[in-house]
């Protein structure tokens, strides 16, 4: 199993989590709130979640493969600059940063 497998098994777990948290974890709730996205909380879980489950599946279905990485890649990019724009700290805004470029390079 090559490299690009292992990213794409890294990053789909890492999305199952972070999709959980966004419907059960408290500090998510709160963190969307200091957003002034609380209405997305919910919809950003699911995608993580159907993005987490899509990159799971790279073995069946190649098309969606790249579909859940690109889309996950776009999501961090967003969550990258809502980080930007609150101008919290860099290790604050790394996770989105480092989601984005490893979910892109999947795509790639």
């Amino acid at each position: 199993m090559g490299l690009i497998y292992w990213l794409s098994y890294f990053s789909g777990v890492s999305f199952l989590g972070f999709g959980l948290s966004c419907f059960l974890n408290p500090f998510i709730k709160k963190e969307f709130e200091r957003y002034g996205l609380s209405k997305f909380r919910t919809s950003t879980g699911f995608f993580q979640l159907i993005g987490a489950f899509a990159i799971l599946l790279t073995d069946y279905n190649l098309t969606l493969w790249n579909t859940s990485s690109l889309g996950l890649s776009v999501l961090m990019l967003l969550g990258f600059i809502v980080r930007i724009r609150l101008k919290d700290s860099f290790i604050q805004s790394f996770p989105s940063f480092f989601y984005m470029l490893l979910n892109g390079y999947i795509f790639w």
